[in-house]
């Protein structure tokens, strides 16, 4: 709740900027609903060389940028060097991959979105930023694929509010890839929401620098239609220690027909901490 007012507070404050009250007239305000927009209408609403707000869910903290290419999705740059100095503080003093869900801000939209923090390619501006960093929306593409980036798209749904609805209709195989896809990402939030039990131990994921994976297999068990087994193999690089790779078979369960399926996260807990 607190993270959700702190937003909030930003977007008035943003909002107050928007009057001009010399002649007594007043611009449009931000209409505070979220809109989770497609692409292709994003790609016309922020054009080219466009300035705009991105907020960042977690943190609340905010920074302006531009938007300076991209046919996918959109390229931009910090706008000032203090832009990217609150970006990278952000990502706690590291530029990374990781997604993070965030909110874009321009003129009175408000857009759910997904960002990651490494610079790559090239940079116009005078920001103290070595390149561009990718901002990603609904039906988004990376610059490899021709398919939406999967953990792009779960920040876009978390900034949008639309997230545990979204998870409680996934089948097993798919909710063990968003679990994997909050741990890569370093999202305890979304991991906690893929899980059978509340677990307190899960700092020990913040160890992870990446992980990968593939699924082998996905069934039922014999004892019952409302537990599944998904094999998969790991490939993780741990900040300190180094490449890990292992096969683990997850449990994902329900406790009803009509209830939601759900992760024991336990397997994977027990290698990081053994390791």
């Amino acid at each position: 709740m607190k993270k959700f007012a702190l937003i909030l507070l930003i977007l008035f404050l943003l909002s107050e900027l928007h009057i001009d009250n010399a002649f007594g007239k007043t611009a449009p305000v931000i209409d505070y609903r979220i809109d989770t927009i497609p692409w292709e209408e994003v790609d016309e609403l922020l054009p080219r060389n466009s300035l705009f707000t991105v907020i960042d869910v977690e943190s609340g903290k905010s920074f302006r940028v531009q938007r300076r290419a991209g046919s996918s999705h959109a390229d931009v740059q910090p706008l000032t060097h203090r832009d990217t100095k609150i970006m990278k503080e952000i990502y706690s003093g590291s530029w990374s991959w990781k997604r993070r869900a965030i909110l874009v801000h321009s003129e009175n939209h408000l857009i759910a979105g997904s960002m990651h923090g490494m610079p790559h390619g090239a940079g116009a501006l005078q920001n103290g930023f070595p390149g561009h960093f990718c901002i990603h929306f609904k039906g988004s593409t990376t610059h490899k694929t021709h398919s939406p980036d999967f953990s792009h798209q779960l920040m876009i749904l978390k900034a949008g509010g639309k997230l545990d609805t979204f998870l409680s209709g996934l089948q097993p195989q798919t909710l063990v890839e968003a679990f994997l896809a909050g741990v890569k990402n370093g999202d305890l939030d979304l991991v906690r929401k893929t899980l059978t039990v509340h677990q307190t131990d899960l700092k020990v994921f913040e160890e992870i620098e990446t992980i990968k994976w593939r699924i082998s297999s996905d069934k039922s068990t014999e004892a019952s239609s409302l537990v599944r087994e998904v094999r998969t193999d790991l490939q993780v690089f741990l900040k300190e220690r180094g490449p890990l790779s292992a096969k683990v078979t997850f449990t994902v369960a329900k406790a009803s027909p009509s209830s939601p399926w759900k992760v024991d996260g336990t397997p994977l807990l027990t290698i990081l901490n053994q390791n």
